[in-house]
Order: C-alpha cells, then structure tokens, then sequence
C-alpha cells in the first residue's frame, strides 16, 4: 500500500503548489483539460494590459519585446520537451499548427501519397490530417494502434500521431515508433497535448521530426492558450510553412509583396500573435521554474498508482496499469461514467467524461499532493459504492461534451 503522507514528505515538488491558486474544497483532477490558474497570472496580465499597451501603447512592441515572445516563451518549453530552443516557436492552435507541419512535411516526400495515422487519434487531429490528404491529392490512412508498423511501407510519406491517448492515457513509444518510420523512409509528426509538462518528452533524442502541442493543459497557460510547434534543425531550411504571414516573412517590415520565408523557425509564424494570451502562458510555464521534468514524469506516475489503488475495483480499469506506458491521466469505465463523474464533481472531486462510457481525472504533479489524491479516490469509490450517481440529478444527458 502507499502512504499518502509519506510520499508527501518526501515529495521535491511540494513548494510547486503554492504557486497555484485553487479554490477551497476541490481537488482539481482536470489540469490534463485545462490546467490551473498559476498565481501569479493575474497580476502578469494587469501589466501587460494596464501598463504594456495602456500606457506604452504600440511602442511595446518593443519597449516590453512582445515582437520576440513567439521564440522567447518556447525557451522555456524547449527543457520540457527535449529540444533545442531555436527548433521551437509558440503561435496559433495545436490544430493550425497541426496542418502546417503535415503540409510541409508530406511535401518533403512528394512521390509517397500516405498519411499514416491512428484510427483512435483525437478527432481534430484526424480532421486535419483529412483535410492535408485532400488538398494535397494524398490518401489518410488511419489503422489501430496494434497495425501501425505493419502498415509503414513505401507509399507512406508521414506518420502523425498522438504521444498520450486523450481516452485510454496509454502512450505510444515514440523513439521506436520514430526509428520504424525513418527505416520506411517516412517523417513523423506528433501532436503532445497531453505529454508536454507532464511526462519527459525527450523529441530530440526520440529522432522526432515535426511535434506540435497546447498551452492549456499542463503548461497551464489558460483556456485557449497558444500552442507551439516544433521542428527538427536540419528540416527547417527545407520546410515551406503552407500559411505564409507577414510575422514569418524574412523582413515583415519591408511590407514586401513577394514572401521571403524567415531563416529557421521563425518561418512558421503566420499572423500576429495574440499577446495577451501570450503573456498568460508565459507565466503559466515559469510554474516549473526550478522543477525538474523526471521528477513530474516520476510523481505523476505515482499519483496515478495511488488513484487506482484507492478506488479499487469498484470501477473497471481503462488505462494501464504500468506507469510507465500511462500518461498523467487515469481512465475508468462503466455504463454511467457521466453520473459518477458528475456526483464526484458535487463532492469537489473534479474529473470528466469522455463519450461513450468513460470516467477519466487527471494528474497535474505541481499542485496535486499524493494526500489530495488519496482522499480524491476514496471520494470517488464511496460515490460508487453508495449509489448516490443513481439520483435524477446525475442523469446522463444527451449532449455531453
């Protein structure tokens, strides 16, 4: 058994938490959808729009650097993922980007007509990947997870894929699945929504091509955080960025009406970033300032074990058991996952549901305590076991989202 209080004493990220404003009475097993309120927030976005563009107006653009935050704030992603800073850039959404780098990237294997992707990817991602396929005159081919390396061949120009499955939290190998594609000749993509700043994404050492990823789940940069994107050095001068704007022209200020692409990965910018939201994710990932990406991989393993043991076998497991092929959330399933999930919520359990049948809580290791988590499941189990989820006010409804 794990005691709680233990792992808690010896916990090197318990100073992380007080970075983190939660509102009394809720353990917040969300953070995997969107990610707390750093405290810090409020304050960062008073300055930047009472004084930044009140006060300064326009003249900020350089006076408070907002011009160079695209590259500035994916430095500091840039440990969290295993990259290089100069391979990195913060802009637009993860589904944008997403069809950016899948447009650039089959266009480096013209003759191959495949885009290889999971039929259980999240649907955005496969939406794209379908719209790439159209405009491109190329063919998605989208298989279950147990048929991706029998079906790389040499018609296949990019395999896409999801790090950490949105339902299951099962993670894909990516150094393997990377290395099997590059022996098909083909180039990889990963979308890490559900990885980055909670597991040790290691893109480099991987042998990733392409990556994208959101702001708003572990990096905590607030509901529809820009996202960021990720490509490796030595195929950026060869990339051409299928939504060219004047923020990735070579000189945006010449007003040229002939594109000339940035050199490196300032290419992939298209229009002007949203610098508000910009700032409100710049402080969300100085929340893991002094924190170590192993020992978040590390706690939210174990807080993921402490949550199936103590909700026992009232709910039938969905996730793996072995933490380390999981993510940071755990999934349960059972025919009324919607009224549990929502009776917990009542409880100040926080989690959420996932269509048809799925009970799924999430755990952000920097403001989460293994006690937090403890109590969180033994809420949940005597939700179950009591059978409050049976009152008319959990009923399921018919449009969940």
């Amino acid at each position: 058994m794990l005691d709680p209080a233990e792992l808690d004493a010896a916990d090197p990220l318990t100073f992380a938490k007080a970075r983190f404003q939660l509102p009394d009475g809720v353990i917040y097993l969300d953070g995997n959808s969107l990610g707390a309120l750093p405290s810090s927030t409020t304050d960062r976005l008073r300055l930047t729009s009472e004084r930044e563009w009140g006060e300064n107006l326009i003249a900020s653009w350089i006076t408070a650097g907002w011009i160079d935050w695209p590259r500035q704030i994916a430095e500091r992603i840039a440990p969290l993922v295993g990259a290089s800073p100069d391979e990195l850039l913060v802009c637009d959404s993860t589904s944008i980007n997403l069809f950016k780098l899948a447009m650039a990237a089959c266009a480096l294997r013209p003759e191959r007509k495949i885009i290889l992707s999971e039929a259980g990817n999240f649907p955005t991602d496969l939406y794209m990947l379908q719209s790439v396929a159209d405009l491109a005159g190329l063919t998605l081919r989208a298989v279950p997870r147990a048929e991706l390396r029998s079906a790389l061949d040499e018609t296949v120009a990019l395999v896409a894929l999801t790090q950490v499955d949105y339902r299951s939290g099962e993670r894909h190998d990516m150094a393997g699945l990377n290395s099997a594609a590059h022996g098909a000749g083909a180039l990889t993509l990963w979308d890490l929504s559900h990885g980055a700043g909670v597991l040790a994404v290691d893109l480099s050492r991987s042998g990733a091509d392409f990556a994208v990823g959101c702001g708003y789940k572990y990096l905590n940069g607030g509901p529809g955080a820009p996202a960021f994107l990720f490509v490796r050095r030595d195929l950026q001068g060869c990339c051409a960025n299928p939504l060219p704007g004047w923020f990735g022209h070579s000189s945006p200020f010449d007003f040229d009406a002939n594109y000339r692409p940035a050199a490196g990965i300032g290419r992939f910018q298209t229009g002007t970033p949203s610098i508000l939201a910009m700032a409100a994710l710049d402080e969300g990932l100085k929340s893991f300032d002094g924190v170590a990406i192993a020992d978040v991989e590390a706690k939210a393993g174990r807080l993921g074990d402490l949550f199936i043991e103590s909700v026992g076998d009232c709910l039938s497991l969905a996730s793996p058991m072995d933490a380390s092929i999981r993510g940071g959330h755990v999934v349960f399933g059972h025919d009324h996952a919607y009224a549990i999930v929502q009776a917990a919520i009542e409880r100040g359990v926080i989690g959420d549901f996932r269509a048809p049948n799925l009970a799924r809580f999430g755990f952000a290791p920097l403001y989460l305590s293994y006690s937090d988590v403890a109590r969180a499941g033994a809420i949940v189990r005597d939700v179950v076991l009591s059978g409050v989820w049976r009152e008319a006010r959990f009923a399921e409804r018919k449009a969940v989202t």
